[in-house]
């Protein structure tokens, strides 16, 4: 069982970090700092080290050093998001944004220690080392015998070696970002980073100087220079998910790094060559968004030179129970219940479901039914699939201060109304005096579930200058 040091001096992130990670059958141990760490265990034994970026003591980073053949994902507020760059060029495998939510954290756990195993810790993006073309093949990092995938993952071999620039479109949880991992593990560039970027996760006030660094007082808090994504992926690949959601500004100079391959920081008159190739991602439809002014056009074909689609779930009634039992294969041994089965009547319900979640609704459905699961075969009330609290959850988000509270006192004072009806009612009434990340605090969730429900629900988004 991969054991998992957490570091960090809030208690109570502490804590819900290593309930999570326990939950999902992590051995886990947790320190204050990194002075403590050390003191109380030996941080290079531990198969992944999560940090916080700013400790009492030593910063977080210091790890990478004191643990060098130990992975090390680095937690970091929005405020401090750039200094996420300059922890990946110190050697951390990933960052992660606070706040995130269950599946954020797990997925990027997850990702990290199955690269670790695969790799045989020499495979990591940060220390330029090649994956072999057998582990980077499209069919081994995405799951699909039907046709519909087979397109895809060819698709996918024949465009992967050429700079091509890619626009990779389909529903949320269809599996975007493996599809760009693997244009890149497949691709000359694979010796470099890839850096991924959700354009909806981050605050439009931070956006540009994320993707294209600012200078030193280039606006209040600039207090140093900065670092964008985009020069941080310099050499290798730049994965923007979530491109629709761009702001107007950001998109003027995204269109320069195309044409150009010039990148000019926030604050700066001096321009900078950078060689990256761009992989971009949508679930929207950015053509019909050019007719409407929300995209520029020119960008749009810059973008849309090679396109692939990925299928949504739906249109893969092949692959359904094949991707059930390897989700459930993998939730088994991490849980302890290896013998674990469908019955028959579970198979059925997974293929009656229409599944609007994709895959990632799969996969949450198997953890879920393999976590109340006493016996050793799982029936139909375990998936539980027609439940609209199933279906319209909110899930809980870790680090964001009284949410907790906040959330339990505004959900039981609208007890007549569903969570959907509930996220409706709350969006439609509030959000014209308060931003995005206001109302994302608010519900508990994350920025990006706030954006995906409003997509879900069709609720549109207020386009104003206090979001």
């Amino acid at each position: 069982m991969p054991r998992i040091l957490i570091v960090e001096d809030e208690d109570i992130i502490r804590s819900a970090v290593r309930k999570l990670l326990q939950h999902a059958g992590y051995t886990v141990s947790d320190a204050g700092s990194v002075e403590e760490a050390e003191q109380h265990y030996e941080p290079e034994k531990f198969d992944l080290i999560i940090s916080d970026l700013r400790l009492p003591g030593a910063p977080g980073t210091e790890l990478i050093n004191r643990a060098p053949s130990t992975p090390v994902l680095i937690m970091t507020s929005y405020a401090s998001l750039r200094s996420a760059v300059d922890s990946m060029k110190m050697g951390a495998v990933e960052y992660i944004a606070k706040p995130f939510d269950h599946d954020e954290m797990l997925a990027a756990v997850e990702k990290i220690l199955a690269r670790k195993m695969s790799d045989a810790g020499s495979g990591d993006l940060q220390n330029g080392s090649k994956t072999s073309p057998e582990d980077s093949d499209p069919a081994n990092i995405m799951f699909g015998h039907c046709d519909p995938m087979q397109r895809v993952f060819t698709l996918i071999r024949k465009v992967a070696p050429t700079e091509t620039t890619v626009l990779i479109q389909g529903e949320s949880g269809t599996g975007k970002e493996l599809a760009a991992r693997a244009l890149h593990l497949l691709s000359p560039r694979a010796s470099k980073p890839l850096i991924s970027v959700n354009c909806a996760a981050i605050p439009e006030s931070l956006i540009e100087s994320e993707l294209f660094g600012h200078e030193k007082g280039a606006f209040t808090g600039a207090v140093s220079a900065r670092t964008g994504l985009i020069e941080a992926a310099d050499g290798g690949s730049l994965f923007l998910d979530e491109i629709g959601e761009l702001p107007a500004e950001a998109q003027a100079r995204l269109l320069r790094v195309l044409q150009e391959s010039e990148i000019r920081k926030v604050g700066s008159t001096q321009s900078r060559t950078v060689n990256v190739r761009m992989i971009a991602a949508t679930h929207r439809n950015l053509k019909a968004m050019t007719r409407t002014g929300e995209f520029r056009e020119d960008l749009y074909y810059r973008l849309n030179v090679m396109q692939i689609r990925i299928p949504p779930l739906r249109e893969r009634q092949a692959d359904i129970l094949g991707l059930a039992r390897r989700f459930l294969k993998r939730q088994g041994e991490k849980m302890g219940k290896p013998l674990l089965n469908l019955s028959p009547e579970a198979m059925r319900a997974l293929e009656r479901h229409r599944w609007p979640g994709n895959v990632r609704e799969l996969e949450n459905a198997i953890e879920r039914a393999t976590i109340l699961c006493d016996g050793d075969v799982i029936s139909p009330g375990l998936l539980d699939l027609d439940s609209e609290a199933g279906d319209e959850h909110i899930p809980e988000t870790l680090v964001e201060g009284n949410n907790e509270q906040t959330r339990t006192t505004d959900v039981d004072s609208s007890n007549d109304l569903s969570l959907e009806d509930y996220f409706q009612h709350f969006v439609l009434e509030n959000q014209d005096r308060m931003s995005e990340t206001e109302l994302a605090q608010k519900l508990g969730i994350s920025r990006k579930s706030l954006w995906e429900r409003r997509q879900r629900l069709g609720i549109p988004r207020k386009k104003s200058s206090g979001n």
